[in-house]
């Protein structure tokens, strides 16, 4: 059995190959190929934190990630998410490998916002606006430029110190968030706050929202004009019981993004396109197994 480190799996795991792969898997989990519950969370209070385990069988193989996810961890230079991921074989239960899934979350969760973006919005797109400034601005930032190419960025964060920062790396402009959103055509968030950081009436109205940040029922990016628009979603039964922006606003769920790959059509409503990401098992084990397969093939 493997065991990867995250060095190993930076080593082979790249955007080129990783959208298609994530693309694929959210394909086959909406036409509900994949078995996959939603994620059991347990919280751990006295460290203001939670644990949470995340399995699905898909193909050849099943497997399950356990993430932590702890706010606090900034203060301490730490990243605030890390991860493992067990991987085994579907057909006899053999495990295959363990990798450091830190750096799998990070990329696989830009991956399914690239996946979303590139059916969602117009081919013909050049002006970005993103919201936060940490390791998924980043990573997002990276795997967007495979899918379509911004020639005006504006950064807004509630540190400005690390908008400037994040800005000056990939040649972006700062500005305050009604100024970023103003007439961008695609918009991401990606921020960890409990209160809203984005609102409908800044939004152009065919505008493509990617909201990324927000994932349990406590957190929300969005106020209630921008979750008035159609709602996209990796899978509605985890869209429900989860993420805040969803949860607390009860917005109706238009379609899965799965579904849309797959060739059914999305009912528009009027307002801006709303991705919803929280993240599902299959695009970790999709991940894995992409990595693993690298690696035995070297």
């Amino acid at each position: 059995m493997l065991i990867l480190t995250e060095a190993q799996v930076r080593e082979v795991l790249c955007f080129e190959d990783l959208i298609p792969a994530v693309r694929q898997a959210l394909m086959d989990f909406s036409a509900r190929r994949v078995m996959q519950p939603v994620r059991t969370v347990l919280p751990v209070n006295q460290f203001s934190g939670w644990f949470a385990v995340m399995p699905a069988v898909c193909g050849s193989v099943m497997g399950a990630k356990m993430v932590t996810f702890y706010p606090k961890n900034v203060e301490l230079g730490k990243h605030t998410h890390l991860a493992t991921i067990q991987l085994f074989r579907a057909d006899t239960g053999e495990p295959l490998a363990i990798m450091d899934g830190r750096l799998i979350t990070e990329m696989r969760t830009a991956a399914v916002s690239a996946v979303a973006i590139d059916h969602l919005a117009a081919a013909n797109v050049t002006r970005l606006a993103i919201l936060g400034s940490g390791v998924q601005a980043r990573s997002h930032f990276q795997a967007l430029s495979h899918i379509r190419s911004f020639t005006d960025v504006r950064v807004w964060s509630r540190s400005p110190e690390n908008a400037r920062r994040f800005a000056s790396e990939i040649g972006a402009r700062v500005c305050a968030a009604e100024e970023a959103v103003g007439d961008a055509e695609v918009v991401l968030t990606l921020t960890s706050s409990t209160q809203p950081v984005l609102c409908g009436k800044w939004l152009k109205s065919d505008a493509v929202v990617c909201a990324i940040g927000g994932v349990t029922p406590d957190r929300r990016e969005l106020d209630n004009d921008v979750m008035r628009g159609s709602v996209v979603v990796e899978s509605r039964e985890a869209a429900l019981r989860e993420p805040g922006d969803i949860v607390k606003t009860k917005a109706e769920i238009s379609a899965e993004i799965g579904e849309l790959l797959n060739g059914a059509p999305l009912i528009q409503k009027p307002g801006a396109v709303v991705f919803k990401s929280v993240g599902i098992a299959v695009e970790d084990i999709a991940s894995a197994k992409l990595v693993y397969d690298k690696i035995v093939g070297l």
